[in-house]
């Protein structure tokens, strides 16, 4: 995970209704003080946090994760480590929440998700989700498959504009696609371009 990652954000929503999308930056470093190591985390741009830390506890066998949101509230979460996928948990008045970090592909791409399960209701719901690349690598590159116009990751659904076809990777860059097509199909070329050279 360390190194610079682009995200690219989606909130869930109602049947029917639009969810908010949004593009983050993440940036993982280590840390160390003596014989102690961590990560830090810093988010920029993200709608839910700023910044984090991340431990691993080799008494507990376990992990703890820090973060800390844009209203400046710090959120304690413990978890563990198994196949990949990086589970965390919490529980505030009641309410449990559940941070997921799902690790992709050879260490190009990370996807993490923030489902909550209100007192009383038995399942967890999704409140939204990221998909995130790592800066410098094309994630579709060289395997033949498509990028997504929009965040970079592995484009899935075909999109049009002016008569060529893009791809996108999920609904929430379909959308956001589809409302500013200019932009991103520019930003798309200048990236192609960029790694011709």
């Amino acid at each position: 995970m360390i190194g610079t990652w682009r995200g690219t954000g989606t909130s869930a929503a109602p049947p029917g209704a639009k969810g908010d999308f949004w593009t983050e930056t993440i940036s993982w470093e280590w840390q160390f003080k003596g014989k102690d190591a961590w990560l830090k985390v810093a988010i920029e741009k993200s709608k839910n946090f700023i910044s984090g830390e991340l431990r691993y506890l080799p008494d507990k066998g376990e992990y703890t994760l820090t973060l800390l949101t844009p209203a400046k509230d710090k959120l304690a979460f413990t978890g563990t480590l198994k196949e990949r996928v990086l589970t965390f948990q919490r529980e505030q008045d009641g309410e449990q929440q559940r941070l997921v970090i799902t690790l992709l592909h050879e260490g190009e791409r990370f996807l993490y998700r923030y489902d909550v399960k209100p007192p009383g209701k038995a399942l967890f719901a999704q409140r939204y989700k990221v998909g995130a690349t790592k800066e410098g690598i094309a994630f579709a590159a060289g395997d033949g498959k498509p990028e997504c116009v929009v965040s970079g990751g592995l484009g899935t659904m075909p999109v049009t504009y002016m008569g060529k076809t893009y791809y996108v990777c999920c609904s929430g860059c379909r959308t956001e696609f589809n409302e500013n097509p200019a932009k991103y199909v520019a930003e798309f070329e200048a990236r192609k371009a960029k790694k011709a050279k």
